[in-house]
């Protein structure tokens, strides 16, 4: 499915990724159009993509592109031009906001899936999407035809599988690490944990002077609110790389000074601090009303209130 593939895409880093205006353009959707199908006027997403410092031009050039590969379909709002999520990507996005927004590490104890698979070297371009669907999810490698990953992946894996019609090269296991060698050592060998450890460690030194920004209750002003959003935007879109990245790793398995676990707590702390102001700034956008007086009733956003682990 064209559509889970951009949205999937949309989690690679570096080089390889898309422009941040595109990335901010998903999570726009994600938090504030959701379930998929609500739609969101154009110029009010043109107004909360330039609110983060993209030019018009830009924006709609993002908007066809997602059009065009299925993520988003043309909709009308009281006469004007809109967008909504395809309703066919609810479940993806469900599934994602547990990801996301709930953060988990599975047990030592828990199985962990594996996934076998073979492809004849006549149809090789099927043995690259396997590889690449499955390391986009967080999949460790064993060996060349073999991946691994918490048990609780599966039914992501699945899914992904059949949509792009390669379950006939794939099996399934459920197992328990039996030995000899220790479960850290092999998470180790699996995972490219410095790599990983790096991404954590950059986005707590890019995030953390947030807290002593935000970390006095703001008031709900136009100008902080805008700013909220502005901020609360950039972290989500960062943040939902890594749990991507890290599919959950047992934290028995991982080193003592594992930066996971921080990251994490700070991720969930800015989410409290500056969701209710980004969502009553982002309300305001899509519908021209709010409610400044009273904060408990103002929005965070789709998955943005979701429980916490």
């Amino acid at each position: 499915m064209r559509a889970i593939e951009e949205i999937i895409a949309g989690r690679l880093t570096g080089d390889r990724g898309q422009a941040a205006h595109h990335r901010h353009i998903l999570t726009v959707f994600g938090l504030y159009a959701r379930p998929a199908g609500i739609p969101i006027a154009v110029a009010a997403i043109v107004q909360l993509l330039q609110d983060l410092g993209a030019e018009p031009a830009s924006v709609r050039s993002s908007i066809s592109r997602l059009k065009k590969r299925e993520v988003l379909t043309s909709e009308r709002i009281n006469g004007e031009a809109g967008y909504a999520l395809s309703t066919a990507l609810e479940e993806h996005m469900r599934v994602g906001d547990e990801r996301i927004f709930s953060p988990h590490p599975a047990r030592a104890s828990d199985p962990w899936l594996l996934v076998s698979f073979s492809v004849p070297e006549a149809q090789r371009g099927q043995r690259h999407k396997i590889r690449s669907g499955l390391s986009r999810m967080g999949f460790g490698v064993v060996s060349a035809g073999l991946c691994v990953a918490p048990g609780h992946v599966y039914n992501e894996a699945l899914e992904y599988l059949q949509d792009n019609d390669l379950l006939q090269f794939v099996d399934f296991f459920h197992a328990n690490h039996g030995g000899p060698e220790e479960l850290r050592t092999k998470v180790a060998q699996w995972w490219d944990l410095d790599s990983l450890e790096s991404h954590y460690q950059e986005f707590i030194d890019k995030y953390s002077p947030l807290l002593s920004r935000w970390g006095k209750p703001a008031q709900q002003t136009e100008a902080g609110s805008r700013e909220a959003f502005g901020d609360f935007i950039r972290l989500v879109t960062d943040w939902r790389t890594l749990p991507y990245l890290d599919p959950g790793l047992p934290l028995e398995a991982l080193p003592e000074t594992w930066k996971g676990g921080a990251a994490r707590s700070l991720f969930l702390d800015l989410r409290a601090l500056l969701g209710p102001l980004a969502g009553w700034h982002a309300q305001q956008v899509i519908h021209g009303a709010g409610n400044p007086g009273d904060p408990g009733q103002i929005g965070q956003g789709h998955g943005a209130t979701a429980k916490t682990p």
